[in-house]
């Protein structure tokens, strides 16, 4: 069976865990922690289309032994010092990665969204994934709005500004998609958010008049989604637990067990 680091490999492209993370090797565990959480939101088997939810299961699997190993001072040290992940103890099993993703994963409100957001905004952080964003999308303003959080129309003045200092520090290439963008495409960009705002204005009113609020509407859907996510990973319990070794008995189908098996003989064939 590969190795964790062999998995790591063939779905990530590396064996450098602080690579995979992007973080330093001196990095606190609270560091790892976040590093985690936004990566693996990434490869989450419920977050993905239904034809890459094995690949992500497998990806999501190796991120939770990842963050266990990082986690513990002796298995850190093992691997920095030698390279090394024990793969002969408990904790990769399915279990332990299911319970510290509901331990990680716990239900944040608008309060916690906001005050992130207001941490967030202007920080190092957001520095380095809107420069990700800018080469990711080759300078397309559109693809930014989607890749850096809480991007919205109103932050493109201040986030061109900034990219125009790395352009002129030679930080970044220049992209002329960025710095020469037409004014139609800026526009229906700039049309689109509007409707879009006043859309999630007019559900949040609506929300309000009804006596439901848009809290409890959040608290009513991590409700659900947690109720989705324990039988999803009932499922996956139930798909990776160990097995007895040995093939399965196929049973025929009862109809076509009925009809008598017919045998070919050799023999030469006659011509006409």
């Amino acid at each position: 069976m590969p190795s964790t680091l062999e998995l790591c490999e063939q779905y990530y492209g590396t064996r450098d865990v602080y690579k995979l993370l992007d973080i330093d090797k001196t990095a606190p565990l609270k560091d790892v922690k976040k590093a985690y959480y936004k990566l693996s939101l990434k490869v989450h088997p419920d977050r993905v289309p239904e034809d890459e939810k094995e690949e992500a299961t497998e990806k999501f699997k190796i991120l939770g032994k990842l963050h266990a190993v990082l986690s513990d001072p002796d298995k850190k040290k093992l691997y920095d010092e030698n390279g090394v992940i024990d793969d002969d103890d408990e904790e990769g099993k399915l279990s332990t990665w299911l319970e510290m993703w509901k331990a990680i994963f716990k239900p944040i409100s608008d309060e916690d969204i906001g005050n992130y957001q207001k941490s967030y905004v202007g920080s190092e952080l957001e520095k380095n994934d809107i420069k990700k964003a800018y080469l990711g999308g080759k300078g397309c303003i559109n693809y930014m709005m989607s890749a850096v959080p809480f991007m919205s129309v109103e932050d493109e003045p201040r986030i061109i500004e900034l990219v125009k200092e790395w352009i002129e520090a030679g930080e970044v290439p220049e992209y002329k998609v960025f710095t020469e963008e037409p004014k139609a495409k800026r526009s229906r960009r700039h049309k689109k958010y509007a409707k879009e705002s006043q859309e999630a204005e007019e559900i949040k009113a609506k929300l309000a008049k009804e006596g439901n609020s848009l809290e409890q509407q959040i608290l009513k859907r991590q409700a659900d989604r947690g109720k989705q996510y324990d039988n999803f990973f009932d499922q996956l319990m139930k798909k990776y637990e160990e097995k007895p070794k040995g093939r399965k008995k196929v049973e025929g189908n009862k109809k076509d067990s009925k009809e008598p098996i017919r045998k070919v003989k050799k023999g030469k064939v006659s011509k006409k």
